[in-house]
This record gives structure tokens, C-alpha cells and sequence, in this order.
């Protein structure tokens, strides 16, 4: 039949509804870990939050796969850290070879125990389908799911919000919008944002994930010879391990394609152990570092987090890390400014945090190549040279920030420590008190109630207050108290402000919950 040309009534309501705006208070593009974060900590406080994908089906590769110990503390914060700690290795060990013989064993932070003020004294190896799997699970928790097949193709901003454009043009309406979309990704094109750098076409490894039969789960196996390379990591509760390793080149020196062949042969020629077959490939790429950060993480209405507003070398395993933590940091200053609880102006201390660590990780993350490469090279030490006290994230604070308002230890993490309520004897630890998206206030010594009081009446639903009987000292020791005093935590788990517990050490706390907005 041939078009008249003719639009039924039916076929303008199809095309309405495909151009029909649907109203969020932020939508996120991109459902990799920094997404899934970002959309856990926004439906957690409340805020109506949207995430898509343009990928059709969920991932099953191991890609990113350490959660380091800054990280498995946010992942508490969510509700997530046990899952977590189930389906992943602490304190892996990495068997070293150099000519197919076992010459060393090194085991990741193996002269650490946990304390009182930082309860992980490892990260986890996990693959990242599995955390990203785990958050899809808390998100879904929290009435949320992901959108797949959903591409942003374009958007618009104006004072109001943004308008995004999908694929079938379809649009979306959102108070704000967040880039989690990948080094890769669109949005930060879009927006015209610098993105820095450079990519070193040279120093380039292939990767996979492939079935391995025959070799011993409990390590990570490292062959290092003079010209070639090879890591294979295991992940708990899979026949599939995360293969690393020099790629093949022809003759003219050419970079050949990764295969399973391509594997196999590289496994015979550094491992040299008969009868290992590498089976069932799931994943292939070849990887080549490439270092480069955006100059803006924000454009009015418009955030970038991730791996789209940065990208470093994998020594130390901080991408990931890097974006969860970029979410966790955004997260609760849009749940804030969405839901009125403060003012506009605190989405600007996102870049003015978030922009500095950036560029101290991709200077960390090249000094540790570097490590790596010299101590391979000179020394016959493997990865192990990229395990340092900084690859914790522990130590990452703003102290630089308009946030950071005074006293010991303002801007950097706070810690955690047992303790018990003053009020009820209850036994609990500080991080358990600092879970949501909430402000907490503690008071150490018997005369802080009343500064307490004062606090919570003026911090309404932003604040919870907790005097602390900090039986054993280990809270007075992490924080750096002595007397009576104050503590102000921030819903990121960062110290805003000490001050004493008096009426003017309340009036300090009042003023900065009123400088918020």
C-alpha cells in the first residue's frame, strides 16, 4: 500500500509520546560503577534520579577489578561492603617468576591488620561485572533500575535544567545531569571540555578473560622475562581469570589482534607449564595507557565523574576507585541542592575537591608505573612496586576546600572507632553513625550535651547528634581530641569542622550548616 501521506490520530499520539519529556531530578548517563554510585547515593537521600545506557545487555567482564580499602568503606556507607567482601580476595598473594621458576611471593598489604580507624587493611580483588552487579542489586532496592538500549545522542541546558535527547527522541527533563559515560563517552564532547593528555601507542598489554585449568587459584601469577610479560589474576567462586600481557606483533611490528591462540602462546612462552590449556574467552582488548584529565568537571547543570573526566595508568588499580569516589563526593551535594537543604553555590566544591585529586592520581599512577617498569627491568620486582600506603585512598582529603571550616583534621577522611552511646551504653562504631545522607555531630565529654541540643534544633533533618563515650580512647586518639569538643562530619565521611563543646563551638556548627544554603 502506498503512503497517502496521512497522519492518523493514533499515529500523532506514537509520535507525542516519543517526543514526550519525562521529568527527573537527575539523570545519569552511564551505568558503570561511578553511575551506579552516583544513582545509589541519589536514591538513598530521596532524589529522583534516572540511569541509562547505551549498552544493550549488562557486561560480564572483569575489567576494573580491585575495590580498594577507601572504597570498601564507602560501599558500607551504601549497605554493599559485605557483599562485596564475599565475592572478593584480600590479601591475594603475587607469586613472582622470572624464566617459568618461582623466584618470590608477595603478598598485597600482607603487614596490615585492620584498627580501630580503618577497619580494611586490604582491598578486595573482585571483577567489576560483579560490584557493578552488587549495586545494581542496592539500587534496585531503592526502586531504581537501569535503562539499557538508552543512548544520549544531545541535550540542551538552561536555567531550569537540562533536556536530554535519547536515541529514539525520546527526551528527558533533569534538574542536572551527570557524564559517567567513559573516557570514551559523549557528554564531555558535547560540552566542548578539554581533555588533556597524552596516549603512549607504544606501551600498550592485551587483556581478556579466559577459563584457566590446571594452575593454583591462590595466587595471582606474575612471568616476567626480558621481552615478554604475563599476569593471570583469579577471582573467588569463578573458573575465569583476568589474563595481562605483552601483545604479539608481526613482523613488521605491528600490533596483531588479541585471540585466544595469541594467549595460549604467550602462557607456553613465559610459563612454560605443560598441559595448562586457556579455554572459553570472554573478553578481549589491548590497552594502551593513556593519561589524560578534563579541564572542567562541571558546566552549569552538567557534571562529568569518572573515567570521563579522567583516565591514568591501571598501576595501583585507581580507576575505578577514582570514579566511586567522585560519586560519593557528588552524590550528597546534589541530594542536598535538589531537595533544598542548601544552595547552589555547594555544587561548586565538586571540581574545587574532585579536580586536585584527579591530578595528584594521574601523577601518582605514573610514578608508579614507572616503579613497576624499573624494578621489572633492574630488579626482577613485579607488580608489587605499585602497592604503596597512597593506593589506599585512605589519605585523600580537602583540606584546601570552603568546606574544610577549622580545627584538627578538617577536610580529610574521618575515621572510624568503637565506641558507645553516651545515651543508651550501645556499642557501635562511628561508621555506623555516619551512614546516609545525613550530617553527624559528635560529642565527646558529659558537657557537650547542651551544645548538642543547640545543634540539632538548628540543623533540623540534615543533622544527627551523638554523644560519645569513648570508653577505650580510640575516637580522642583518630580525631586528635582532647577535653570536651565537637566533630563535625560531613555525609561523605570527611571532618567539616572540631571546635569545643560549648555554646560557641554549637554557634560554629550552626553557622556552617547555614552557610550550606
Amino acid at each position: 500500500m502506498t503512503s497517502t501521506g496521512v497522519t492518523t490520530d493514533a499515529q500523532t499520539d506514537m509520535q507525542a509520546d516519543a517526543q514526550a519529556e519525562v521529568q527527573t531530578d537527575v539523570l545519569v548517563v552511564g551505568a558503570g560503577p561511578t553511575g551506579l554510585t552516583l544513582a545509589c547515593t541519589l536514591a538513598r537521600a530521596g532524589v529522583a534520579v534516572r540511569i541509562i545506557d547505551k549498552s544493550r545487555e549488562f557486561h560480564r567482564t572483569s575489567r576494573g577489578k580491585g575495590l580498594n580499602q577507601r572504597s570498601r568503606e564507602l560501599f558500607d556507607d551504601l549497605g554493599v561492603g559485605e557483599q562485596a567482601a564475599a565475592s572478593g580476595i584480600e590479601h591475594i598473594t603475587l607469586r613472582k617468576y622470572r624464566n617459568g621458576v618461582a623466584v618470590a611471593d608477595t603478598v598485597s598489604f600482607g603487614d596490615r591488620t585492620p584498627t580501630p580507624d580503618a577497619p580494611y587493611a586490604s582491598g578486595l580483588i573482585i571483577p567489576q561485572w560483579r560490584t557493578e552487579e552488587i549495586l545494581r542489586g542496592r539500587l534496585a532496592e531503592l526502586g531504581v533500575q537501569v535503562e539499557l538500549g538508552c543512548e544520549l545522542t544531545g541535550f540542551t541546558q538552561d536555567e531550569d535544567g537540562v533536556t536530554g535527547v535519547l536515541g529514539d527522541g525520546r527526551r528527558v527533563r533533569a534538574g542536572y545531569l551527570a557524564g559517567c559515560d567513559g573516557g570514551r563517552g559523549g557528554i564531555r564532547k558535547m560540552l566542548g571540555v578539554g581533555f588533556e593528555g597524552k596516549t603512549d601507542a607504544e606501551e600498550c598489554m592485551v587483556l581478556g578473560d579466559v577459563r584457566v585449568d590446571g594452575l593454583d587459584p591462590a595466587y595471582w601469577h606474575q612471568w616476567f622475562d626480558e621481552d615478554a610479560a604475563l599476569l593471570l589474576c583469579p577471582f573467588r567462586g569463578s573458573a575465569h581469570w583476568q589474563l595481562q600481557g605483552v601483545p604479539e606483533r608481526d613482523a613488521e611490528g605491528r600490533l596483531a589482534p588479541p585471540s585466544l591462540e595469541s594467549f595460549q602462546r604467550l602462557f607456553d612462552r613465559c610459563a612454560r607449564i605443560p598441559g595448562v590449556q586457556l579455554s572459553d574467552p570472554t573478553w578481549f582488548s589491548t590497552y594502551r595507557i593513556n593519561v589524560r584529565m578534563a579541564d572542567r568537571f562541571r558546566v552549569g547543570r552538567i557534571f562529568l565523574a569518572g573515567d570521563a573526566a579522567h583516565v591514568h595508568s591501571i598501576a595501583g588499580g585507581l580507576g575505578m576507585n577514582t570514579g566511586i569516589q567522585d560519586a560519593f563526593n557528588l552524590g550528597w551535594k546534589l541530594a542536598y541542592v535538589v531537595r533544598g537543604l542548601a544552595g547552589p553555590a555547594l555544587l561548586d566544591t565538586y571540581e574545587e575537591e574532585r579536580l586536585p585529586v584527579a591530578a595528584w592520581t594521574l601523577d601518582l599512577t605514573n610514578e608508579r608505573l614507572r616503579a613497576v617498569f624499573e624494578g621489572v627491568r633492574e630488579a626482577g620486582v613485579g607488580t608489587e612496586a605499585a602497592i604503596t600506603d597512597d593506593i589506599t585512598t585512605l589519605g585523600v582529603g580537602y583540606p584546601w576546600s570552603r568546606l574544610a571550616a577549622g580545627g584538627v583534621n578538617a577536610g580529610h577522611r574521618a575515621p572510624d572507632a568503637p565506641c558507645r552511646l553516651a545515651a543508651t551504653g550501645e556499642d557501635v562504631r562511628l561508621f555506623e553513625l555516619f551512614a546516609g545522607a545525613h550530617f553527624t555531630l559528635l560529642g565527646f565529654g558529659p558537657d557537650s550535651a547542651p551544645a548538642l541540643a543547640e545543634a540539632a534544633a538548628a540543623g533540623g533533618e540534615r543533622l544527627r547528634t551523638f554523644t560519645i563515650d569513648d570508653h577505650e580512647g580510640h575516637a580522642r586518639r583518630a580525631y586528635g581530641i582532647e577535653g570536651d569538643a565537637l566533630v563535625l562530619v560531613r555525609p561523605d565521611n570527611h571532618v567539616a569542622l572540631s571546635t569545643g563543646a560549648d555554646a560557641a563551638g554549637a554557634g560554629e556548627v550552626t553557622d556552617y550548616l547555614k552557610r550550606l544554603g
